[in-house]
């Protein structure tokens, strides 16, 4: 397979998101739906709305998420919606839940662990879509970028429990947290491969290397961030971009990265890139283009 162009700056501004974006030459086009993390209640490193302002703006975007399969400030569609217009989501764009109303399934039938995909039945609105990850680590999958959110990120309540649970019928919360480990990671990589797949090549991730902590967005109580923040990278290829983001955090001179490597290696996180490679859904060999040199 040819190698994938990853595209990547050192500075981190709003208007960066869009540079990296006319720099790819990928057009998204229609009705575009931008996927990114709300922020837990809380929680302290989510990608803020003024970050990502103009990069949604100059998509004409509506940001999407869905709803969580646990206890928080986001597991029905009144509090999300609070959250989201807590957060001020909701005061400069618009905003959908997708699985507000109901649910869609995306077959993967080449799927390694699971088979189907439990997705919001609004997904099917969208035309295109525009991936905003946050890299940085997690306390169940290692670390979280772009093959996460479109996985667990873009699973309905009923997705999420079906992926940590390994496609388990009739799953409760408490099977999230029991569930064989290794299929968890692996699941994800079956999910993501239906939505590359609905999407046909409508689809662009980016990872914002920022605000780097072991724990994810969905922790009300995360830990402050342990490295300095790297910078921005886009692709077409969420397994290349997702490797890349990894390389740049072993390769780093920075200290603070002995602790997310510990949390990526201590939950096997870099299976889901192996798995999402073997899926097809990517390659591991990418080109880095720094935009700024």
């Amino acid at each position: 397979m040819e190698k994938a162009k990853v595209y990547f700056t050192k500075k981190i501004t709003s208007e960066s998101l869009v540079k990296l974006y006319d720099k790819l030459g990928v057009e998204l086009k229609g009705n575009v739906a931008i996927k990114l993390h709300s922020g837990e209640a809380g929680n302290q490193n989510y990608m803020k709305p003024n970050f990502v302002k103009d990069i949604i703006e100059h998509l004409k975007g509506t940001v999407v998420e869905c709803n969580t399969a646990y206890e928080g400030a986001r597991n029905t569609t009144d509090k999300h919606l609070k959250l989201m217009e807590d957060h001020g989501w909701s005061k400069y764009f618009k905003v959908d839940i997708l699985d507000s109303d109901s649910d869609d399934i995306l077959e993967n039938k080449n799927g390694e662990i699971i088979k189907k995909n439990i997705v919001g039945a609004k997904m099917k609105n969208y035309d295109s879509m525009l991936v905003l990850s946050h890299f940085k680590g997690h306390p169940m999958g290692g670390f979280g970028g772009a093959i996460k959110n479109i996985s667990i990120g873009l699973a309905s309540t009923a997705g999420k429990l079906n992926i940590h649970t390994n496609g388990k019928e009739n799953p409760t919360e408490e099977d999230m947290f029991t569930a064989d480990h290794d299929s968890f990671l692996k699941s994800m990589a079956d999910s993501a491969k239906t939505i590359t797949d609905f999407y046909k090549g409508n689809i662009i991730f980016i990872n914002a290397m920022v605000n780097m902590s072991v724990d994810c967005d969905c922790c009300k109580v995360a830990e402050d961030p342990c490295m300095k923040d790297i910078g921005i990278l886009i692709s077409t290829d969420p397994v290349a971009l997702d490797q890349a983001c990894i390389d740049l955090v072993y390769n780093s001179q920075d200290s603070g990265k002995d602790h997310l490597i510990e949390r990526i290696e201590s939950r096997n996180g870099l299976l889901t890139i192996d798995s999402a490679e073997k899926q097809g859904i990517g390659t591991k060999e990418y080109e880095l283009i720094d935009i700024d040199e």
